[in-house]
């Protein structure tokens, strides 16, 4: 076992909280390499691979949903190719949706200039009379 290392050994390579760790393993985003019957977990280099991808994924801004969609890609196919694809496609739907929500915003501040506008005049007529 001198390949492997327990969570504290993970945890400090990577950069994440042993909490970290079990939460992505109960979302299967990484899995030990071995368990000891005493429940203690083993993980190999792999493991250490997965949770720097992980960080670089969300640090692109991607949700633990959409990593979990292609956090494989990235282990089975040694190109990269089909894994960048897939981020591709996801940033850019992530794209339309900003977009979709700045005009929803800009929408939505012209009505509020409108309605203050409004009320400012009706306030102005209510002082005239």
């Amino acid at each position: 076992m001198s390949s492997l290392m327990q969570i504290g050994e993970l945890s400090e390579r990577a950069g994440v909280s042993h909490r970290t760790i079990h939460y992505y393993e109960r979302l299967g985003l990484v899995t030990p390499a071995e368990r000891e019957g005493t429940g203690y977990r083993y993980y190999d280099e792999v493991a250490v691979k997965r949770l720097e991808k992980i960080a670089a994924l969300k640090r692109l801004g991607l949700s633990l949903d959409e990593v979990a969609a292609v956090i494989d890609l990235y282990f089975e196919d040694a190109s990269g190719i089909k894994s960048k694809e897939r981020v591709l496609e996801i940033l850019q739907a992530q794209l339309v949706n900003a977009n979709a929500q700045l005009d929803e915003l800009s929408a939505f501040k012209r009505d509020l200039e409108s309605n203050i506008t409004r009320m400012q005049e009706l306030i102005a007529q209510a002082r005239r009379t």
